[in-house]
């Protein structure tokens, strides 16, 4: 049977009758995750773990190239967009995969892959050598995250049928997951490196060995509502879907300026402060933000904005961080005043995320084609994986270049405007998940998304 969904991709604007329920629910359950399905709750702590163990490693990483392996600053961009294009880029690749196969071996994979690319990294000493394990760490997010995503942006939208709530919440939650993990993760990493960079490398792989064993234990062989479909045909609909694209280009926008937390935000923490020290605590500012304010943030822009408008806001957020940072950049302030442009920054791309990220990938089903959501969800990190390759290359090279201290921020504040512009009009349509009776056989949904059955 087919619910018809209640969702704000309906419409440019909530009716005031649906806000007032969805308020009801909400002061029912708290955050609602009371209400979430056991399978829901695994994927979402799935997230939590995975940023531990990434974030754990990957807030050094740029210093760790400079400094350690000897590499220009321009090689150090290029490498941090190649690890960016590698799981990003390939994400397309394990979204396909979930499709076609299920999402428990893909996720499994995607774990063997990263405690290898990890313990790998550890050991790295040469330039070719740190490019394979970042290449082999990136495709192994590759696997697992849209294979996470795509289902519980499937789950949320049954969430949403049976009367949970607007998806977006769901997603907002699974947001919150994932920056607690990215709270704890440079914490741990920065304590490990006061041994060394290839501890903080084995510690990640720990945790990502601990994952394996949990999800070996707890995901489930196979997953009601999902069916097999063909990965013949795909990517040709994707091309041709424009409304898609112009989301992906977008939401690149949004990950290229996110990307520069691990690019342009240590330089400036660097020159500012005399090392990247206070970097740990930025990442934990960011972080405690997204788990503390998320939830109240979404439900607010829920109540006022349409998805659009909410992404055009958090792209106006983020592009106002780096004009923070570009205009207070030629007084070349240091010590603790010279940390608040970064620290505004930080904050005002947090604000940015929180509005941008959960409508995105809410958005998805209802531009998705029927029976392709694992492969659209790895489409949007795809494609946003090239804008963020070229335009990792693009700021290492600004910032080495010698240009005037504000410019390469005034530059990257530019981006995200620009991206304003490319964002599609609402949905035509709204994504539904059917559920075939227990006694029937699977055939293909709407869902978009594949079985786990073998």
């Amino acid at each position: 049977m087919t619910a018809a969904s209640s969702s704000d991709f309906d419409s440019d604007s909530a009716s005031s009758s649906d806000s007032a329920s969805s308020s009801d629910r909400d002061s029912d359950s708290g955050s609602g995750s009371t209400a979430l399905s056991p399978l829901l709750r695994l994927l979402i702590l799935t997230q939590l773990a995975f940023n531990v163990g990434f974030f754990a490693v990957l807030p050094f990483l740029s210093e760790h190239l400079g400094q350690s392996v000897g590499m220009a600053g321009w090689l150090v961009g290029f490498v941090l967009g190649l690890r960016t294009f590698s799981q990003q880029g390939l994400f397309v690749v394990g979204g396909a995969l979930a499709d076609r196969y299920g999402i428990r071996p893909v996720v499994l994979a995607g774990c063997v892959l990263r405690i290898a690319g990890f313990a790998w990294l550890g050991f790295a000493e040469r330039t070719w050598a740190v490019v394979g394990a970042v290449l082999l760490i990136g495709f192994a997010a590759a696997l697992f995250s849209p294979a996470v995503e795509s289902e519980v942006a499937r789950q949320a939208v049954v969430w949403e049928e049976e009367g949970g709530g607007d998806r977006t919440r769901v997603l907002a939650l699974f947001t919150v997951a994932g920056q607690a993990g990215a709270f704890v993760g440079p914490l741990l990493g920065a304590l490990l490196l006061a041994v060394d960079f290839r501890t903080a490398c084995l510690a990640g792989a720990g945790v990502f060995v601990l994952v394996l064993g949990g999800h070996a234990w707890l995901l489930p062989q196979r997953i009601p509502g999902r069916v097999q479909v063909r990965m013949k045909g795909g990517a040709r609909l994707v091309l041709r879907n424009r409304r898609f694209l112009a989301l992906c280009c977008a939401y690149g926008a949004y990950l290229l300026a996110y990307n520069q937390l691990y690019l342009a935000l240590p330089a400036e923490v660097e020159r500012a402060a005399g090392s990247q020290a206070p970097l740990a605590w930025l990442f934990a500012l960011s972080s405690l933000l997204v788990v503390t304010a998320q939830l109240p943030v979404t439900r607010w822009a829920g109540e006022r904005l349409a998805p659009r408008r909410s992404m055009v806001a958090g792209l106006v957020l983020i592009a106002v961080g780096f004009a923070v940072v570009g205009l207070a950049r030629p007084a070349g302030w240091t010590g603790a005043g010279g940390l608040v442009p970064a620290a505004g920054f930080v904050v005002l791309l947090t604000l940015g995320q929180m509005l941008v990220a959960p409508v995105a990938r809410a958005w998805v089903p209802d531009l998705a084609e029927d029976g392709r959501l694992g492969l659209y969800t790895g489409a949007l990190s795809s494609v946003s994986g090239i804008v963020v390759l070229a335009g990792s290359s693009a700021t290492g090279l600004l910032l080495d270049t010698g240009l005037p201290v504000a410019v390469p921020w005034l530059v990257l504040a530019a981006v995200p405007l620009v991206a304003v512009g490319t964002l599609p009009g609402r949905p035509h349509r709204t994504f539904r998940v059917t559920t075939p009776a227990p006694s029937a056989s699977p055939s293909p949904s709407p869902s978009g998304d594949a079985p786990d059955g073998r």
